[in-house]
């Protein structure tokens, strides 16, 4: 029985490796947008669990399509390639948004702006905002009683200027759609940069993370991806002042893409902070008629809503109590050490004399995954400013965190709910692995290479 169940399996393989690699990735397309199908019911039957199994399964998927695009013919690949994708969104833009309302605010602040209000100066219950309540948009903003807009200036022109097209959800996740062209484009442009096939954009096109936050739910970290892929662009092309300037923007829309900055500056060149502060302080000017307020609900609610200012959700902090136990000033501690270590890797990618871009996107990569690490933040869309490396670096640490993020998809209403250390220590442990793995990996082949010579 062994030997014929060994016979059968060679067969099937040899089978398998017949078949052209074009026919396996359409195949591949196929089960992925049936799995994008069923999403949408399973989550409304069975909760965010199920919605978690399928996405993860996706983004396997995704990953075993990867392989097959590089080694299928490029011009057809390429053709499957976006059929599938702008399929996938197009389903799921039929649907209203799953797993997040974070879209009702950006349209509500696109209005508010629009009527001449500071979107910092009230919360969108005040009565003095009654007047641009309506039944599509209010009911369905988040902290709407609580919180003042949270999000920076470049976010607020941009929910502005589409809100002048319309002001509802679709047309909000069709400009989102926009920047994710913009994303698609750049990634092409980098692949064939480096010298990768450009039909490893799959890896990005076909994940279920951008189909889900971006065409779904509407996520404004599209217009962060595009923004900060734009400013890395014109950096490496020779024009590291004016990426600096767009890669603020992007920092502008959620300031988690700051550390880019370190890879595209130069020791100790004055010139770049001081353009990226004026960058910062003009975006500003406009919304200052609120003095501190500008930074709206951040302190004065978000941080410590997230776990960050009690430092329950701060991952490797967390694990550190759940060992050591909890002790006073830990959290300023552990933001200490964090900076330090951000300070510490951004300098010695500042100081790198490998100038390829292929290391600088690597290093890119790696400055964006240590953030992310220490951050740790709860919400998968977050994690959208990685996806686009699995395409131009595709290393398994990335691989892992831009797959890992979807069990942070969970709602706290559905009755099985699986504890938020749970998940992240899945996710971030799944980083350190990986990590650890890819580095033995590197050493036993230097070891091998050194024994050779």
């Amino acid at each position: 029985m062994p030997e014929a169940a060994a016979s059968q399996s060679s067969r099937l393989a040899r089978l398998v490796d017949n078949v052209p690699s074009l026919h396996l990735l359409a195949g591949t397309g196929l089960l992925l947008a049936g799995l994008t199908v069923i999403t949408p019911f399973a989550f409304e039957t069975f909760g965010d669990n199920a919605f978690i199994a399928l996405a993860i399964t996706a983004g396997l998927l995704t990953f075993v399509a990867t392989g097959l695009a590089e080694r299928a013919p490029a011009d057809r690949a390429l053709w499957v390639i976006f059929a599938v994708g702008i399929a996938l969104r197009a389903y799921v833009l039929l649907f209203d948004p799953l797993l997040s309302s974070d879209i009702y605010r950006y349209v509500w602040d696109g209005r508010v702006q629009a009527a001449g209000i500071n979107p910092y100066r009230y919360v969108p219950a005040d009565q003095a905002l009654a007047f641009l309540r309506d039944g599509a948009i209010f009911p369905h903003i988040n902290r709407a009683a609580t919180a003042v807009t949270i999000y920076p200036p470049v976010a607020q022109f941009f929910f502005l200027i589409v809100t002048r097209v319309g002001e509802n959800v679709t047309v909000m996740r069709l400009a989102l759609l926009g920047c994710e062209a913009v994303s698609v484009t750049l990634i092409v442009l980098l692949l064939r940069r480096i010298n990768r096939p450009v039909a490893r954009v799959v890896a990005y096109f076909w994940h279920p993370l951008p189909v889900w936050e971006i065409a779904n739910s509407g996520h404004v970290d599209a217009l962060l991806v595009a923004l900060m892929l734009l400013g890395v662009w014109i950096a490496l092309t020779g024009h590291a002042l004016k990426g600096a300037v767009v890669i603020a923007f992007s920092m502008l829309v959620k300031p988690y893409t700051a550390p880019v900055l370190a890879e595209i500056w130069r020791p100790w060149d004055l010139k770049m902070p001081l353009v990226v502060m004026a960058t910062v302080a003009l975006c500003y000017v406009p919304y200052l008629s609120v003095g501190w307020g500008v930074l709206g609900f951040l302190t004065r609610g978000y941080l410590n809503e997230e776990g960050i200012i009690a430092g329950n959700d701060l991952w490797p902090l967390a694990v550190w109590r759940l060992v050591f136990g909890e002790h006073r000033g830990d959290v300023v501690g552990y933001g200490v050490v964090a900076a330090l270590l951000l300070l510490v890797v951004g300098l010695a990618m500042a100081r790198s004399s490998d100038r390829a871009i292929a290391s600088r996107i690597a290093a890119i990569n790696t400055l964006l995954l240590v953030t992310l690490l220490l951050l740790s933040p709860n919400y998968p869309w977050y994690f959208l400013v990685i996806t686009p490396f699995v395409a131009l670096c595709g290393s398994a640490p990335t691989w892992v965190v831009s797959i890992g993020a979807l069990l942070l998809s969970e709602q706290l209403d559905w009755d099985f709910y699986i504890p938020r250390i749970v998940t992240k220590s899945l996710l971030f442990g799944g980083l350190l692995l990986a990590w650890g793995l890819m580095t033995w990996r590197t050493h036993m082949q230097r070891t091998a290479e050194a024994g050779v010579s």
